[in-house]
């Protein structure tokens, strides 16, 4: 892959917005982001894929994304991958069909955070997460 100045840029935010946090097994959280862009095709959907996380999970906002010169394709697709409080999840992945380049982070996301294996122990709330995570990807695929 030859990485452009918007993947670099990506993926020096990704990096700085996710570096202090762990995922469920204690992992730098910065693999999953860099795993799901690793499943794209595309500068643009590496990069969606390279910030999915920043805008719901960190203290960056989407102007700030915005201001940085994002172009406006990937910031149109992040605001749709961006779960916001009060919304019902299966309404919220229902929203991102129609966006193909949020489609496809989506479902890279849904297929990595669905792989029981990346976890210390499988236990009766990670299945439950699991199903949620089937039905969504059976909306994304309708």
């Amino acid at each position: 892959m030859i990485y452009t100045e918007l993947t670099k840029k990506a993926m020096k935010l990704c990096f700085e917005a996710h570096k202090e946090q762990v995922d469920k097994s204690g992992l730098p959280y910065v693999f999953h982001p860099f795993h799901v862009a690793e499943q794209m095709t595309d500068e643009i959907t590496t990069a969606i894929a390279l910030l999915h996380d920043v805008v719901e999970d960190t203290d960056y906002t989407l102007q700030d994304l915005i201001d940085m010169g994002f172009p406006r394709e990937v910031t149109d697709a992040l605001a749709l991958l961006t779960h916001e409080d009060g919304v019902p999840y299966l309404e919220y992945v229902a929203g991102i069909k129609a966006d193909p380049a949020a489609r496809a982070v989506k479902l890279a996301d849904l297929a990595h955070n669905s792989d029981s294996t990346r976890l210390d122990s499988v236990d009766e709330k990670a299945l439950e997460r699991i199903e949620k995570y089937r039905k969504a990807m059976e909306i994304l695929t309708d």
